[in-house]
Parts: structure tokens; C-alpha cells; sequence
């Protein structure tokens, strides 16, 4: 067995160890299988309709933000790009890189080259993190207004606002001059060549132009998609929190117990917690954090883990059923290959010092 592929399944049977631990932990902590069973059979047909649609808005709204950060793509090839990809992260170990080079295949077999699909890749990842890290922010601001913010959370939001800062710094820095992107492209060549150097492969060179080319083609796309971008974005993280809190309130923990807001605030900090990819797609870690955030916000027990397992099934599961089929149907479809338009002059945007191409 290679080294790759012992890593691989160690990574398979950590992962598979401590989704169960967390499982055994949650149901012996707060609420018995039976109760929360019995939660759920008491949803009423109609609040169940509510979550199926909800669930299917959520599916929906990420195909519009790879849209707009991927012109020339159409929204049917969002749509399989999106669910495939989705499938793949949250069902593998290290299942976001994997996601990342199935997204490089699928673009490249429509015919959009490495570049393009690593500027949707790179800016639809920047503004994502940006949301991500601006939601804990946001939460802790309304519940201030509110009169309970708590001091736990402050702490806490001050390290995302500090690393939303941070973020932002380092991509105007790269946006605002040529030179800083260059010698960013320089020293990322640096590294990779060393670590190339490690398996027998040659050097890679003329990255300061590629990122450079890179940073033109970001301003054209900033210029004059970034109010779609942050909007189709928005919508994306708000509609993933809005099936939360509406499964909350089928299952029964009331307005009262847990405010709107707190759960807006648990919700964003669940999802920053899942930021380092310890088990795929976050699955046990994000239920943890849910729960344990929820419930101590005043949800009741056996209603805040049905919830929260109604949710995790309907934007964990749902996706993996649903891209199982993309997948194969872009395995299967070949009506879209080497189908991608050039890319509009005026979102192209090269340096000077770098050649153009059509893709």
C-alpha cells in the first residue's frame, strides 16, 4: 500500500471513529433515539412541505454564485458542476481538494481553460470566506441591539472581525498592486518548485505572470460583477441558515426559547468551527456545535437534535443523493464539450505583461 493511500484510509477510519463518538456522545448527553423520533413524527405535513421547499431553494442558490463567477457558464452546467462537486466534499476525506480538481475536469472538459477555473474557484472561495467570517460579526451586532450579547460572543467576534480584516487586507494588497501580486506569484513558485523537488519533478516558472494575468482578470470580473457576486453569495449563506431555523421551529423550539438571532449567531459560529476539514463536509462536528449551541441558548434537548438532524439531512445528505446523479450525468453527457465562450473582453482584463488567450 503506497503512503498516499495509507493516508487515505487512516483519514476514512479517524474520520468514521469520531463521527461516532459524537454521535454516542449527543444522544447519551441530551436526548434518547426515542425522543427524538418521536419529535419528528410530530411535524405536520404541511411543515414538512415548508422544509422540502426550503431545502430545494438552498440546493438552487449556489448555481447562481458559480454563475457569476464564471462567465460563459450556463446554469444547467452550474447546476451539475455544483451538485457534483458538493457531493464529493462532503462525502471523501480531504473531500474539498478532491472538489477542487473534479471542478478543474469538469470546466476543462467544456472547454474553460486552467485560468478561468481557477478565478471562480479562487474569488467565489474569497467571498465566501468573507460572508462566513462577517456572519459571527453580524449576529453578535443584532444581538447587542437586542441587549444580550454576551461576552463569550464578543471575544469571539472580534477574532473573526480581525481575520475578515486580515483577508480583506491581503486581497486589496494583491488587487491594488501589480508588483505585491508578482512577488506573491514568485514565492508560491518557490514553494511549489520545492516541494516538486521532493518527488524528482522539474521547477515550475512564470508564475509572477500568471498571477499577475490572474489579477487582471479578478479587477474585470470585481469591476463589474461584484454587486451580483455578494448578492448571490448572501443569498446562498442566508438561505442555508433559514432551513435551519425553520426546522427548529417545526420541531418545536419556539421563538421564545431561542431567538431568530441566536440562532443566526450559532449558526456562524458552527460554520467557522468547520472550518479546518476534520471529518468530510464537517458531518458529526457541525451537529455538535449546533446542538451544543442551541441548547444551551434554551432550545429543549430532544426538539434542538431532531432539528438539528432534519437540517444536516436535508443540506448533508440531500446533496450527496442529488450530486451522485450530476455526476453521472456529466460522466454520460457529452452535448457540452468545448462548449465555453471566450471570455468577454471587458471582463478579461489582462496585464500587459502577460499574453491573452480565448478561454
Amino acid at each position: 500500500m503506497t503512503a498516499k493511500r495509507t493516508k487515505q484510509v487512516l483519514q476514512f477510519v479517524v474520520s468514521v471513529a469520531l463521527v461516532a463518538f459524537i454521535i454516542w456522545f449527543v444522544f447519551r448527553q441530551f436526548a434518547s433515539v426515542s425522543d427524538v423520533l418521536d419529535v419528528i413524527r410530530a411535524m405536520s405535513p404541511a411543515q414538512l412541505a415548508v422544509l422540502a421547499l426550503a431545502a430545494i431553494w438552498n440546493l438552487f442558490t449556489y448555481w447562481f454564485v458559480v454563475v457569476v463567477a464564471t462567465p460563459g457558464l450556463s446554469v444547467p452546467q452550474a447546476a451539475v458542476l455544483t451538485q457534483s462537486t458538493t457531493a464529493v466534499s462532503n462525502a471523501v476525506p480531504a473531500g474539498g481538494a478532491v472538489a477542487v480538481g473534479l471542478t478543474y475536469s469538469m470546466l476543462g472538459s467544456w472547454g474553460f481553460s486552467g485560468s478561468r477555473t481557477t478565478l471562480m474557484v479562487v474569488v467565489t472561495g474569497i467571498w465566501n470566506n468573507f460572508l462566513k467570517l462577517g456572519m459571527p460579526i453580524l449576529a453578535l451586532a443584532i444581538l447587542a441591539l437586542q441587549g444580550q450579547p454576551g461576552t463569550g460572543r464578543v471575544v469571539a467576534a472580534l477574532i473573526g472581525l480581525a481575520a475578515l480584516v486580515a483577508a480583506i487586507g491581503v486581497f486589496a494588497l494583491v488587487l491594488w498592486r501589480e508588483e505585491f501580486a508578482a512577488r506573491t506569484g514568485i514565492v508560491a513558485g518557490r514553494v511549489a518548485s520545492a516541494v516538486l523537488r521532493l518527488v524528482r519533478r522539474p521547477p515550475v516558472s512564470g508564475w509572477d505572470l500568471a498571477v499577475t494575468k490572474w489579477r487582471g482578470r479578478v479587477i474585470g470580473l470585481v469591476r463589474h460583477r461584484w454587486v451580483a457576486l455578494t448578492l448571490t453569495t448572501l443569498v446562498s449563506h442566508v438561505s442555508l441558515y433559514v432551513v435551519l431555523l425553520i426546522a427548529l421551529r417545526a420541531c418545536g423550539v419556539t421563538d421564545s426559547q431561542v431567538g431568530w438571532a441566536e440562532v443566526l449567531a450559532v449558526f456562524a459560529f458552527a460554520r467557522l468551527v468547520t472550518a479546518i476539514p476534520i471529518t468530510p463536509g464537517g458531518v458529526g462536528v457541525v451537529e455538535l456545535a449546533l446542538i451544543a449551541g442551541l441548547t444551551q441558548a434554551g432550545g429543549a434537548d430532544a426538539a434542538v437534535v431532531a432539528a438539528v438532524l432534519v437540517y444536516r439531512v436535508l443540506t448533508y445528505l440531500l446533496p450527496i443523493v442529488v450530486g451522485a446523479g450530476t455526476y453521472v450525468y456529466w460522466r454520460r453527457n457529452r452535448s457540452w464539450h468545448d462548449s465555453a465562450p471566450p471570455l468577454p473582453d471587458d471582463l478579461a482584463a489582462p496585464s500587459p505583461h502577460a499574453s491573452t488567450d480565448a478561454h
